[in-house]
């Protein structure tokens, strides 16, 4: 093994995965990604908060690998009105899983994290040692710092017992599945409803928060899911690894992107009285590119096939 990678492929074929989250953006492409690996998937209807409820399930399902997709989300006016939400359910759903999995033996765990867990300030583009060296962006503070304690419990539980778990720090991720609603929404679903409202509501122009000049990083979900794949075989090490595309693009480009998937001609107009949150942000994805993995799908055509999912279930609320 050389600086936590595998000599060895991990072998999924035959296992129980549990995939906490499953319902999710991230974890329902976990499960689409799995089913070509002929292992068992293990699905729940948990209250991950409950921490005797989750280990009650671990010791019935006896999972041979978990993934911690499951996790409580949401866009800065989110995050701004609901602090202690993000950081109370977060703590709990991770302390919970991670335990009940080093109790119950589990023989690999791969925790889910996120990129606003670096500083907000850091240098760009971001590498995994970033973590911990500075302030974080304050419009997302408390879910960072539940990701980063989530992070931690992983490496601890490395260090005392000896269990497998690793973490996986993605860039920004959209997709199928992803939250459409007017509060909870991170910035590629909320701007495609604003287009797709305005588009049918004939309007002239559409007003989005902020300068529009921040600079993001996005990843397709079901490239992440393949990543999380990959580094279950691949990876071992008490080290995050980043994932993501290792391309970036403005808030602004971003918006006439979308515009143009949905169809709508109408003027973008950004409204600077709301924040931006972090300037910049771009993942250093060094360590699992240079080990063979890259993402698959261009934004443009991702944003085409979110379009297509959004439009779909819409149709379906609509049906019901």
């Amino acid at each position: 093994m050389v600086d936590g990678w595998l000599d060895q492929e991990l072998s999924l074929k035959g296992k129980r995965v549990w995939v906490a989250g499953h319902r999710g953006m991230v974890g329902s492409a976990v499960c689409r990604r799995l089913a070509g690996e002929g292992c068992e998937i293990l699905r729940d209807d948990l209250d991950l908060r409950r921490q005797a409820d989750v280990e009650v399930w671990m010791v019935e399902a006896r999972p041979d690998v978990v993934i911690l997709a499951a996790a409580k989300v949401g866009g800065i006016g989110a995050n701004s009105e609901a602090p202690a939400n993000f950081l109370y359910d977060n703590l709990m759903i991770e302390a919970n899983v991670i335990h009940a999995a080093a109790e119950a033996g589990v023989e690999k765990l791969l925790f889910l994290g996120s990129s606003c867990i670096y500083p907000k300030d850091a240098q760009q583009p971001i590498a995994e040692e970033a973590l911990l060296t500075g302030a974080l962006e304050p419009t997302n503070e408390a879910y960072a710092v539940a990701k980063i304690a989530g992070v931690k419990l992983c490496a601890a539980y490395r260090a005392q017992k000896g269990c497998d778990f690793i973490a996986a720090m993605p860039c920004n991720l959209y997709g199928p599945g992803d939250r459409f609603d007017e509060q909870g929404s991170h910035v590629i679903p909320a701007v495609m409803m604003k287009m797709h409202a305005a588009k049918e509501a004939g309007a002239d122009s559409v007003s989005l928060w902020g300068t529009g000049a921040p600079l993001r990083e996005f990843l397709y979900v079901d490239d992440l899911a393949d990543a999380l794949v990959f580094l279950l075989q691949r990876y071992s090490d008490v080290r995050p690894v980043n994932v993501g595309s290792g391309a970036e693009i403005s808030i602004a480009d971003l918006a006439s992107k979308i515009a143009d998937v949905v169809g709508y001609e109408g003027r973008i107009v950004f409204d600077p009285a709301y924040p931006d949150g972090t300037p910049r942000k771009i993942m250093d994805c060094k360590r699992i590119h240079d080990h063979g993995w890259s993402p698959d799908t261009e934004l443009q055509d991702g944003l085409r096939k979110t379009y297509v999912w959004y439009q779909d279930d819409l149709r379906l609320r609509f049906a019901a």
